[in-house]
């Protein structure tokens, strides 16, 4: 082929998103489907930006800036989306997932409450980076009280690449919301044609489209062109969900990372800053050097809620095995990474839910 006619990534990138952003001025404003077919269900997505919405950069070959391409142009680029549901579109943020604040969790809520007490929606898609995905859909399983699916969706790959995810991520997220068999289930994730759920999914590989996985429990299901299937039955979580405040931001707390030859001084300068709480993401099965166990310890006398956690990535955070909690005041995470011991203990303190027992209890029966 001449070299005139080969057509280098960045000038393909330029090519794929005006095709979305054409394609998005081709549908009507709000991507709601006109049509007054009340058979298909209705899905509202909301839209905060992330790679799944990414346009190329120049910055480097396989470079790219989140959040630029809106959630209703991304609807609008899917063929076949408008078979799949009444589909409606709004934005709620444009901004990477490493960017993501309680402002964003707490504008998500309030929208989605809306939705439910209006009953706007059968199902709620929100597209979202991978970075804190999970971040985000462990808060929301732990706020919202409705049976009603809400789905988390993003992509590895920008909207603008060669062989971007994100059409395929987005089109199964959809089928999944719409799906009465995803009724009652709580938060999921959907990527790859695996669903999992909010408690159990995390991202894994900083590349690969297989990155989200559940390392203690497994997918809860898998999507495709031709279906849904879901492991279990639907089982919808006992107990009262948390409350939030009137508005941002919940309470600090901290994540601190164990290694080799730690001393105290991150503990020790997180409770300077007037941290509510610390997450301890420790070697093995939430243990730490002295240094940092007994700054810790001192923290939790200060009336700093310490819940230790594990850096490993599975597997369980018992009480009392090399670390004495009962004596030193502290709780564990038992199957919760760092990241999502956070979300938690935020949302504990939040509601008032500080002492050492009670925190505990609430980890145990978080679902």
């Amino acid at each position: 082929m001449p070299h005139s006619l080969q057509l280098n990534r960045s000038a393909m990138a330029v090519i794929r998103l005006a095709f979305v952003l054409v394609m998005g001025l081709v549908a009507s404003p709000s991507v709601a489907q006109q049509a007054s077919d009340t058979s298909r269900a209705r899905v509202l997505v909301l839209g905060t930006g992330g790679t799944i919405a990414g346009q190329a950069s120049a910055r480097a070959g396989n470079a790219y800036d989140s959040g630029k391409v809106s959630a209703a142009d991304l609807i609008a680029a899917v063929p076949g989306m408008d078979k799949l549901a009444q589909i409606s579109a709004e934005q709620i943020s444009a901004i990477g997932s490493q960017d993501m604040n309680d402002k964003v969790w707490f504008d998500l809520v309030k929208r989605i409450h809306a939705a439910i007490e209006k009953k706007e929606a059968d199902g709620i898609v929100i597209t979202h980076g991978t970075d804190t995905m999970e971040e985000t859909a462990f808060f929301l399983q732990n706020v919202l009280e409705t049976d009603i699916p809400v789905v988390m969706v993003g992509s590895m790959r920008p909207a603008t690449a060669i062989g971007a995810d994100g059409p395929a991520n987005l089109y199964e997220a959809v089928r999944v919301a719409a799906a009465p068999e995803s009724r009652g289930r709580g938060v999921l994730v959907v990527l790859n044609d695996t669903i999992h759920g909010a408690r159990w999914a995390q991202k894994t590989n900083t590349t690969s489209v297989q990155t989200f996985r559940s390392p203690d429990a497994g997918p809860v299901g898998y999507v495709d062109t031709g279906s849904i299937r879901f492991l279990q039955p639907a089982v919808t979580a006992k107990g009262p969900k948390l409350k939030l405040p009137e508005t941002a931001p919940l309470p600090r707390v901290d994540i601190v990372y164990s290694h080799a030859n730690m001393d105290a001084a991150p503990i020790e300068d997180a409770v300077k800053r007037g941290v509510k709480g610390i997450v301890l993401a420790g070697v093995g099965d939430g243990n730490s050097s002295k240094s940092a166990i007994d700054a810790l310890a001192a923290a939790a006398k200060q009336g700093v809620v310490v819940v230790r956690s594990s850096r490993v990535g599975s597997g369980f955070v018992n009480r009392n095995v090399e670390v004495n909690d009962d004596e030193l005041g502290f709780a564990v995470s038992l199957d919760l990474n760092p990241q999502k011991a956070r979300v938690l203990l935020e949302l504990l303190i939040a509601n008032g839910i500080t002492e050492p027992k009670a925190v505990q209890q609430a980890f145990v029966a978080t679902k």
